[in-house]
């Protein structure tokens, strides 16, 4: 199989088949980062349900009862179908499992299969001549098992429209990585400026990107009021201004100021949804002279005002 390179059109619609004592954990390291994503996206980017396999509620591991918005037989077309079992993968694999993942598998642009549903996956011939990986606990029985499928250990693993992951830990790289796919690497550094600004990375760098630029943009963060001319900025990364501009350019496809404004205008969209600041004091905070010169800049990046924005949250 070869990955898929097409373009994705918005929204993209997700349904997310949640098993009794799936991991509620994995299920917000994949969910919580495209919630943050459309924060920072002009429009919603994903949509998204839960379903269950006969539509009744499930309870997680930790207990967290959910109840669905409807069961896996009526789910229709979805762009991508993630599947989250955590324990008690043998007594969800029966035919009837294995018949209603097939469907859904037939619905579905893309199947993720996150903690142990690579065995349910499999099970249901849904991986069949594929590299895959599942929770490390259950990596030698899974190869024993499943002698059609390539298994490898790995965080996770894209085979053409087959994902396995291998654990909630795994799930958010997973899933960021979507993000940088479908909406560009400036948008997923909005997501980590959220999620891991302070959270050691747990992959080589490169997984992310330039590491050069990654700390770029975290002193930048760090410096939104008062923006850090270039030579200063490449003086404290200990490099200089050509060789940061050229790594950011093959990075993401901008130049360090071009990035430095995006990442201040992150800070106000993100300000005006969760302060009762006002316009002025956030153009202040984000770098901006004066509220007219950050009104004008948030519309032509978020194609609305400042105004209209927190207007349009209001109860």
């Amino acid at each position: 199989m070869q990955n898929r390179t097409e373009p994705q059109k918005l929204p993209i619609r997700i349904a997310f088949l949640l098993f009794q004592r799936f991991s509620n954990l994995c299920l917000a390291n994949c969910l919580e980062p495209m919630r943050a994503a459309n924060g920072f996206a002009a429009t919603p980017a994903y949509v998204w349900r839960y379903l269950t396999p006969d539509g009744g509620p499930v309870v997680s591991s930790s207990d967290l009862p959910v109840l669905p918005d409807g069961d896996a037989n009526g789910m229709g077309r979805v762009d991508r179908l993630f599947v989250l079992a955590s324990y008690d993968h043998l007594a969800h694999d029966t035919p009837a499992t294995r018949r209603m993942l097939a469907r859904a598998a037939a619905q579905a642009g893309l199947v993720v299969g996150m903690d142990s549903a690579a065995w349910l996956m499999a099970s249901a011939g849904l991986l069949r001549g594929c590299r895959a990986t599942i929770h490390r606990d259950l990596l030698d029985a899974f190869a024993e098992r499943f002698l059609d499928v390539e298994v490898q250990e790995a965080p996770h693993l894209r085979d053409g429209d087959r994902i396995t992951c291998a654990g909630a830990m795994a799930a958010f790289d997973l899933t960021r990585s979507m993000i940088r796919d479908d909406l560009g690497a400036r948008l997923a550094l909005d997501v980590d400026g959220l999620f891991l600004t302070d959270r050691p990375t747990p992959q080589p760098a490169p997984a992310r990107g330039d590491p050069l630029v990654s700390r770029a943009a975290q002193i930048m963060r760090a410096n939104l009021e008062t923006v850090l001319p270039l030579p200063v900025l490449a003086t404290r990364l200990g490099t200089t201004p050509r060789t940061l501009t050229r790594r950011c350019q093959a990075s993401l496809g901008t130049s360090p100021a071009a990035l430095y404004r995006h990442l201040r205008l992150s800070a106000a969209h993100q300000m005006i949804q969760s302060s009762a600041a006002s316009v002025a004091e956030i153009a202040v905070r984000c770098g901006y002279d004066d509220p007219t010169a950050l009104t004008r800049a948030f519309r032509a990046r978020f194609g609305t005002t400042p105004q209209a924005l927190r207007r349009g949250m209001a109860p």
